[in-house]
């Protein structure tokens, strides 16, 4: 099944983002590598495909995975907990029904 996992930046983060962001994107890549991987993205804190230093407000990520409790294993390893970019993740159940 598919899951949603949102993580949403704590304020003045951008720069322990950026610093972590090759050790995030080798996770995501891992599970693209396996066929697990929706899609994935940052969510830019203005209306911009690049915020500058105004940065990020967090990311959305849409992967599959045996279980919710494996997605939020999986997202408590993530580069961007354990090096407190993020200061909330939320991981929820997703039915893909388009396209």
């Amino acid at each position: 099944m598919h899951y949603v996992i949102k993580g949403a930046d704590r304020p003045d983060s951008l720069a322990q983002r950026l610093a972590v962001r090759p050790a995030h994107l080798q996770r995501l890549q891992e599970l693209q590598q396996q066929g697990r991987l929706l899609l994935a993205g940052p969510l830019p804190a203005i209306d911009s495909p690049d915020p500058g230093p105004t940065g990020f407000t967090g990311s959305l990520i849409v992967a599959e995975f045996d279980s919710l409790e494996a997605a939020e294993r999986w997202a408590q390893g993530d580069p961007y907990v354990t090096a407190g970019v993020f200061h909330t993740v939320t991981v929820e159940p997703f039915r893909k029904v388009l396209p």
